[in-house]
């Protein structure tokens, strides 16, 4: 504890109260010695008295000014007058003001000071001349003091004082604790962050426990390390907080920070080290028997975790280590097995603490609640903004307000991207690229839309977002509706990438590298002032734009045009003169929503070109005539008129999708044109009456086997309504996951060769109205996790072997009503999670060992023939069934 543990209204922790003759070069000295390493304030008469004033009036006002007494009895205390009035203060300020006392007995026995006998009898026997009215009040202090808690020293720790004194600033540290844990108010949100906090330290359990606070800089992960810290450190033998752990190793070096961990825990500020290595060394001896708290604020690195907190094995049992970062890979990469992501603000904590900064109250006057709103929504909740906003703007008037707000629309707040910046610094340098195309470019796309861009770029997209997730940078959220994931970031954080891209030449876009702002962008292209800087650009296609300018910016990587109309659903669609449209061949990444032209420009030789993406868009050929694309992995041409497609010209095609391409007549494949092809969506193409180029899709893998090999792994062919038989070839298809047939109305049966699929997890034939059979061979899909039937009219039964789908968890049979039984074997589909036979109207009974589908959660019977379930379905604990009322 150090001396600021004292309240407002004492001036030190502890008054010691003794006998100097006996007791001050021995155990009183040892004592005051481990107090004050402890950093317990203690009064001690021989050292702590200033000059120049009368001993008696100091004394008996450092008794009242300290919250904790320690008495030592003494063989020769009873013998001092001196003593005996201290004593006679101490008690009346623990029976009037509520003040802890505790007696130490030193070589005297307690019922000894009770009652004035063996040797305290016979030094008390000094005053019995003296007043009898003062001998008796003594008489009476002894006797309370001598019946409260405390410790016999002779029968306390077989009489080791180094043991009883540990047992004394054991109980002294938690009389010394705050009672009542009362946050600053302006800690807005607290008190619930830390029962989250506490949840992971559980304080009380005797393992030792590594807590990691992750957040975005500004989160107020320092201010919620340091209101635990206040909170718990008196349950810890020693306590260490090392603040800015980043700047301060940078600055001073690994070393003095073990030197302040040391110096700090071990209460001893003459400890120096000669270097880590030495640090380390005494670290794991000096600390391994010892209950510490260690704080270790804002590390990014793990080599600091390494070297000032080690592992576990460092530290005594109860020990707990907290430490903050903005970078979720240091705390897993240590082995951090508690995590806490701190939350940014609700928006009535937000309310609250901005009332607070800027009117010193709660709630605003009225004339600034609208005012307030904005500055809230500029904040979106990070805590470091508001307290900065609205210490700012406290005390100003609304118009002062007002252009405030305005020149945030222009100019950052300086300090929040300080803050900011240090993650963005931490970065390597391809990830600081990402970062400034996700600030950008890329917030609020799709997770895989984003990845294919940024690979188009050369960059390793899936390490990179990782890495700027961990970091509390970006936020990958999932759709909990349809499970697509998105690309968050704070605007904050935006801010600060922007800002970077602009702050070397904020007045010249033509020398940024990423051009986002309409107005700059025809500013730059209609003065023709494009150039080699610049690398990304995101516009929108309007009939004055000037389109040419684009042939200037020979290193142009990235071009998305109409994205933000795309995704507003807007269908129009600007007409542009082909002859003006120039792209440049460093293109990598191409997307344009309704791309006005039947074929790509004739200039553009699409040498670099990964990524083609034109949803809605009017062309009907990738080119006039024929030109291989070489580095073309992804093609996207979904909603357009294209009426054939080449796939011969685009040999590194990855992931193609033609879905509602409805003018589609046929797709050529050249056999093993496309090895590398993973996904193919042919999803309601109306006009393709084959799949037949399927065969074209293998190509062999081993000579001397004969197998076929190929990567797809997504094949979609739904919603042709024209394709009237699937393939046998289709068995070929080894690596496929997942295959969608579903509103396919004329297809009758399911080639046997899909039992070939070995790999397939997920199969959907819905509304396949003319399926009279499924092969038995599809028995053999041990993979198969999801079967999806619904209204598969014309299916009369399932394989009867339907139970060596080992896998399967999804059974989905919704309006089969031909269906009439559920082959027994269905029982051995372990796995199994949901059954779902609604509307199967001539199912009248299930399997009578249903019970033995012990994973079964769902199982839907409404409009089903069924009246009685079988008995043994009481096995499945948990089962909710859903039937007809």
């Amino acid at each position: 504890m150090a001396s600021s543990s004292s309240s407002a209204n004492n001036k030190y922790d502890v008054f010691l109260s003794f006998s100097g003759e006996d007791t001050r070069r021995t155990f009183v000295d040892h004592l005051y010695a481990a107090l004050d390493q402890w950093g317990i304030f203690t009064f001690k008469d021989d050292e702590r008295l200033e000059k120049g004033k009368r001993i008696n009036d100091e004394l008996l006002q450092a008794i009242e000014d300290s919250r904790v007494y320690i008495i030592v009895f003494s063989k020769s205390y009873a013998s001092s007058s001196w003593c005996l009035n201290e004593l006679l203060k101490i008690m009346e300020c623990h029976k009037t003001n509520g003040r802890i006392a505790f007696p130490v007995f030193y070589d005297v026995d307690p019922s000894e000071v009770r009652k004035q006998t063996g040797s305290v009898g016979e030094a008390f026997a000094i005053h019995t001349n003296k007043n009898e009215s003062e001998v008796g009040e003594w008489r009476e202090a002894l006797k309370d003091a001598a019946n409260l808690s405390g410790w016999d020293l002779r029968k306390t720790a077989d009489g080791h004082e180094a043991k009883v004194i540990k047992l004394i600033i054991e109980k002294v540290s938690l009389e010394l604790r705050p009672i009542d844990m009362n946050f600053d108010e302006s800690l807005v949100g607290i008190e619930q962050r830390m029962q989250d906090l506490d949840s992971c330290l559980e304080i009380g359990s005797n393992d030792v426990r590594m807590i990691g606070i992750k957040g975005m800089g500004g989160a107020g992960k320092t201010t919620l390390a340091r209101a635990s810290f206040d909170k718990i450190a008196s349950n810890f033998e020693g306590q260490s907080f090392v603040e800015d752990v980043r700047e301060n190793a940078l600055r001073s070096g690994l070393k003095k920070l073990q030197e302040q961990v040391l110096r700090d825990v071990l209460k001893n500020k003459g400890i120096s080290l000669s270097g880590v290595h030495e640090g380390e060394r005494l670290m794991k001896k000096m600390l391994r028997g010892k209950k510490v708290l260690v704080v270790l604020d804002d590390v990014n690195h793990r080599e600091q975790l390494e070297m000032l907190v080690g592992d576990t094995s460092w530290f005594g049992p109860g020990s707990r280590i907290i430490i903050t970062t903005r970078d979720r890979q240091v705390l897993e990469a240590h082995k951090v097995k508690w995590i806490l992501d701190i939350n940014l603000l609700t928006n009535k904590e937000a309310i609250c603490l901005f009332n607070r900064h800027a009117f010193g109250k709660d709630k605003p006057t009225k004339e600034f609640e609208k005012l307030s709103q904005k500055v809230l929504s500029y904040a979106s909740g990070l805590p470091l903004t508001i307290k900065v906003l609205g210490s700012d703007l406290c005390g100003k008037d609304a118009s002062e307000w007002a252009d405030a707000l305005e020149r945030l629309k222009t100019i950052p707040l300086k300090e929040t991207l300080k803050i900011l910046e240090l993650s963005y610094e931490n970065l390597e340098e391809d990830y600081k690229e990402i970062f400034l195309d996700v600030a950008c470019f890329l917030r609020g796309w799709e997770k895989d839309d984003a990845i294919r861009m940024l690979e188009s770029s050369g960059f390793y997209a899936r390490s990179g977002l990782r890495v700027l997730e961990k970091k509390s940078l970006i936020t990958i959220s999932e759709d909990t509706f349809d499970g697509s994931t998105t690309i968050t970031m704070h605007d904050h954080l935006v801010e600060l990438g922007m800002d970077i891209v602009r702050r070397e030449h904020p007045e010249e876009p033509n020398k940024h590298n990423r051009l986002w702002v309409q107005k700059e962008i025809e500013h730059v292209l209609s003065d023709n002032t494009g150039n080699e800087a610049v690398r990304c650009i995101d516009l929108e296609n309007t009939p004055s734009i000037y389109l040419e300018g684009l042939g200037n910016m020979k290193k142009l990587r990235c071009l998305i045009v109409d994205r933000g109309v795309f995704t507003n659903g807007f269908n129009g669609c600007v007409k542009i003169d082909e002859a003006r449209l120039h792209f440049p061949n460093s293109l990598r990444y191409l997307f344009w929503y309704n791309y006005p032209h039947w074929c790509l420009p004739k200039t553009f030789e699409a040498n670099n070109l990964v990524a083609l993406a034109m949803f809605n868009s009017k062309i009907e050929h990738l080119w006039e005539g024929g030109k291989v694309m070489e580095k073309l992995r992804f093609l996207d041409l979904s909603e357009s008129k294209v009426r054939s497609l080449d796939l011969g010209l685009t040999p590194k095609l990855e992931r193609l999708n033609l879905e509602y391409c409805r003018d589609l007549v046929k797709v050529d494949v050249d056999g093993g044109c496309l090895k590398s092809l993973v996904y193919l969506n042919l999803k309601d193409c109306i006009s393709l009456k084959s799949v037949s180029f399927i065969e074209e899709l293998e190509f062999p893998g081993c000579i001397v086997t004969g197998h076929y090999s190929n990567s797809l792994r997504v094949l979609d062919l739904s919603y042709n309504r024209n394709i009237s038989e699937i393939p046998s070839s289709i068995g070929n298809l080894h690596n496929l996951v997942s295959l969608n047939l579903s509103s396919n109305y004329f297809i009758e049966e399911i080639p046997s060769s899909i039992g070939n699929l070995h790999n397939l997890v997920s199969l959907l034939l819905i509304n396949c109205w003319r399926l009279k059979r499924l092969p038995g061979s599809i028995c053999k899909l041990k993979s198969l996790k999801t079967l999806i039937l619904p209204f598969c009219h014309s299916l009369e039964k399932l394989p009867e072997d339907v139970g060596e789908l080992e896998s399967l968890k999804k059974l989905n049979l919704y309006g089969c009503y031909n269906l009439r039984e559920i082959p027994s074997s269905i029982c051995k589909l372990k796995r199994l999670r949901e059954l779902d036979l609604q509307a199967c109207e001539n199912i009248e009974k299930l399997p009578a060992e249903l019970g033995n589908l012990g994973c079964l959660q769902l199982l839907h019977i409404s409009g089903t023939g069924i009246t009685h379930l079988p008995q043994s379905i009481s096995l499945i604990k948990g089962l909710k069934i859903h039937k007809s009322e």
